[in-house]
């Protein structure tokens, strides 16, 4: 009916169409103010971190995790399987997403400014920058996912049986039964599709690499090079995509039929695309001459231990994030469906592992008769304004979700946002009180214990940032979808809000992840009569 038709389009309208565009926008604000630093835009330095940005977007947003049971039909009949049309645009996010951040980062570079332009003119072609063993092993995986879909294509369907017992002849008995699964054409339809779109939007990226304009104040062997690492990440993350699409194959070719098993099966693409992920985390790219190489040739050189073991820090701080995953493996159930405790675990594990850190620098490296040094700036005015603003935006969400589910009587879901928030809140003063009181540090850097106090500072406040952006999203993703149901598309004046509630809980939940990740940037403490340590990017 066209009447229903038209309400389809405006109730996906906001959420397909407007969201995109947003999520563009600001990744490109983002990688434009990344390489825009003031005082020397384009450098060998930002273009390191430029290169970097690219690749972590990139490869946060080609998750195909909402895919992974694409295929499927659940034994328990709560859901259907989604048609070949439906799957589509689960499929596209993570394709066309990881394509464009890639290509939108090649077109944030900053353009000529000099007077005299510089320009080459030799012929800038894709196979001058591109690191072929890689590019050979991404071929590999794709002409392997190829084959794993087209493998997939050719096989039946069946439907899913209940789990019923069955007497051996040993005697007692087996239950048989399990999931069903569509017929193979009808994953393998949109698995190609997206298989084809991302082959065909690596090479267009590639090529958008190799011809955009260079880096005026870079060398013509470091635009090369930088050329390089672009394409190094690219095939890294499509590789990883591709791996996964044929992964999803893999498992709707494993599931076996439910009337002859009894259930357990195992999908060695599956394993496969874990081994895949694993190598393309250790196939790291190439580092520019001039860029974070020295910077990291200068920390391996710094005679200050309490230095290093700071510096160390970071690399653990982003381990004990992931503490949520190793507890929902060890303890299933227990965190799952609650996204709030999940979140308030993970921040909670940072600012342990902080509060760490501090001790270790009192016990092994602090001295008593020191007078300690407390920094002037404790945290950037930038960086406040971002945990008041996360704050508030937090606050806002809390309180408008509890006002919509006490007036429709749907089940609150905002006390456990509450208290877990309030629990990471407590933790966060306990690295705050060890970073005041533990000893000092002498050193050859005047203001370093200061700087160092600094540092610790600024990580509890970017974790309570990233808690509060990360924690409004999750409770707007996980609550929208139920009041959705009482807020029909023009029920109300607010309705539009709730319609488009899950897609900004998925943007204040991926601004959470960036803020979580920004590193320690110059950090300088003033005391009256000592000078701040050299301006350093610590994690």
């Amino acid at each position: 009916m066209p009447g229903l038709d038209a309400l389809a389009f405006n109730t996906m309208q906001p959420t397909v169409i407007l969201f995109p565009f947003l999520l563009a926008a600001g990744v490109y604000l983002l990688l434009r103010w990344v390489i825009w630093q003031p005082g020397n835009p384009g450098s060998a330095d930002t273009a390191a971190k430029h290169a970097l940005w690219i690749g972590v977007i990139g490869w946060l947003v080609s998750s195909l995790q909402p895919a992974a049971k694409a295929g499927l039909i659940p034994v328990s009949g709560l859901y259907q399987a989604p048609s070949a049309v439906e799957l589509l645009p689960v499929l596209a996010w993570p394709v066309l997403g990881c394509l464009a951040v890639h290509a939108i980062g090649q077109l944030s570079y900053p353009g000529p400014r000099l007077p005299r332009r510089r320009a080459s003119l030799d012929v800038r072609r894709i196979r001058d920058f591109l690191p072929r063993k890689l590019a050979w092993t991404v071929l590999a995986i794709f002409i392997t996912a190829a084959g794993q879909i087209a493998w997939t294509a050719s096989l039946p369907g069946f439907d899913p049986v209940p789990y019923v017992p069955r007497p051996e002849p040993s005697g007692g008995s087996t239950y048989y039964g399990g999931d069903g699964r569509v017929p193979g054409i009808d994953l393998a339809a949109p698995l190609g599709a997206a298989l084809a779109v991302l082959a065909a939007g690596t090479f267009a990226v590639l090529a958008l690499i190799a011809r955009r304009r260079r880096l005026e104040s870079l060398t013509s062997e470091d635009n090369g090079l930088l050329r390089t690492i672009a394409m190094n990440r690219l095939l890294r993350t499509v590789a990883t995509v591709a791996s996964g699409l044929a992964a999803i194959a893999g498992n709707h070719t494993a599931l076996p039929d439910p009337a002859e098993s009894t259930g357990t099966w195992a999908s060695p693409a599956a394993a496969l695309n874990l081994v895949v992920l694993l190598a393309m985390w250790w196939w790291a790219p190439p580092k520019l001459s001039h860029g974070l190489t020295e910077r990291r040739a200068r920390r391996i050189l710094d005679p200050q231990p309490a230095t290093k073991l700071v510096v160390s820090i970071g690399p653990a701080m982003g381990l004990a994030a992931l503490l949520p995953l190793v507890a929902a493996a060890v303890m299933p159930g227990v965190l799952t469906g609650h996204p709030a405790l999940f979140v308030a675990l993970a921040a909670i594990a940072v600012l342990g592992v902080v509060a760490g850190g501090e001790v270790l620098l009192h016990r092994n490296y602090g001295t008593d008769g020191e007078p300690r040094h407390w920094p002037r700036q404790m945290v950037s005015p930038a960086l406040i304004t971002t945990v008041v603003a996360a704050m508030a935006v937090l606050l806002g969400v809390l309180v408008f979700i509890a006002i919509r589910q006490a007036a429709t009587g749907v089940p609150s879901a905002w006390p456990a946002t509450a208290w877990t928030t309030a629990a990471a809140i407590g933790t966060a003063a306990v690295p705050v009180a060890v970073a005041r009181r533990r000893r000092s540090i002498p050193g050859a850097v005047p203001g370093l214990d200061a700087a160092l106090r600094a540092i610790t500072l600024h990580r509890v406040a970017r974790t309570l940032a990233a808690l509060f952006a990360a924690q409004a999203g999750a409770l707007l993703m996980s609550a929208a979808p139920a009041l959705q149901r009482f807020s029909p598309p023009g029920a109300d004046a607010t309705s539009v809000l709730w319609q488009i509630a899950p897609g900004a809980g998925v943007i204040l939940a991926a601004a959470g992840v960036v803020i979580a990740v920004i590193p320690v940037r110059g950090i300088t403490a003033k005391p009256a009569a000592k000078a701040a340590p050299a301006p350093e990017t610590v994690p």
